[in-house]
């Protein structure tokens, strides 16, 4: 039997951070993580970028954020279900084509402004092609979703030490389902909070460790869809690759872990 357990690597968990809002305490925050290789993505309202603002400088996105994933978050900042069809189409398209010309790559994730959204914004989002976002509904476990567009975290950064001894706690055996912790928050909450030492100690706990897969929001999206393309014969023998990056998996007949590359056919033995 073929099972789709394994993440990138071969490993079985994953950790990944999201920030919304580019405030100047976001230069403080990648330092950290980059510090402990960490993955972060950031979600950026590019209308109201600035100093003046409180914000990152539009400038300062593409080398601050190298080593992590520039994200929509509206270009205003506006609650979008309090706006018309085609001012929420506005509002996100707009929020895109900015960030990639400042980015110098597609645009692909989202977190909804202040959590909000309704079915006529999931389909908003869908004609923008955004193809995950982010929502603030803690589910405080370790599960990946199924609808992309509502995805929720595991925990806000409040709850992350806790959460992060849980997931470390609860790594589970060899043909168990692939795990991830999802922390998500606003980087200007630390200074207000003065509790920096909550995000530096998390950091600590999680990071550098040999077994567990540090990613984008979008690196998981993009794995995860690509391991459920997988297209698998039925005697459980013959596992073909449709998808453009390499897949891990594992068979409980053999008890070993394979991969196969994009376009491979592998035939388990």
């Amino acid at each position: 039997m073929i099972l789709f357990n394994l993440l990138k690597d071969g490993k079985k968990n994953a950790v990944t951070l999201s920030y919304d809002d580019a405030p100047v305490h976001d230069r403080r925050l990648v330092d950290i993580f980059n510090k402990y290789g960490m993955k972060a993505t950031f979600h950026i309202n590019s209308g109201v970028l600035g100093e003046n603002n409180g914000k990152i400088e539009p400038e300062e996105i593409k080398e601050l954020y190298k080593n992590h994933e520039v994200a929509c978050h509206g270009v205003m900042h506006a609650r979008l279900d309090l706006l018309s069809k085609g001012e929420c189409v506005t509002e996100l398209y707009e929020d895109r084509k900015a960030l990639e010309q400042l980015c110098g790559y597609i645009v692909r994730g989202l977190s909804y402004a202040y959590g909000r959204y309704t079915d006529d914004v999931l389909k908003a989002v869908e004609n923008c092609d955004i193809e995950y976002s982010r929502t603030v509904k803690g589910t405080m476990n370790f599960e990946f979703p199924e609808n992309w567009l509502e995805w929720n975290p595991t925990c806000h950064h409040n709850n992350c030490l806790e959460y992060g001894e849980k997931f470390l706690n609860s790594i589970e055996g060899f043909t168990s389902g692939p795990r991830l912790l999802y922390v998500w928050g606003h980087s200007y909450e630390f200074s207000r909070q003065d509790n920096w030492d909550v995000i530096e100690e998390f950091c600590k706990l999680v990071g550098g460790r040999d077994d567990i897969w540090y990613a984008t929001n979008i690196e998981i999206y993009d794995y995860i869809k690509a391991q459920r393309s997988l297209i698998v014969s039925v005697d459980g023998k013959t596992v073909y690759n449709p998808s453009g990056q390499e897949v891990w998996f594992s068979c409980t007949d053999t008890k070993k872990a394979y991969s196969v590359k994009p376009g491979e056919t592998k035939v388990v033995e």
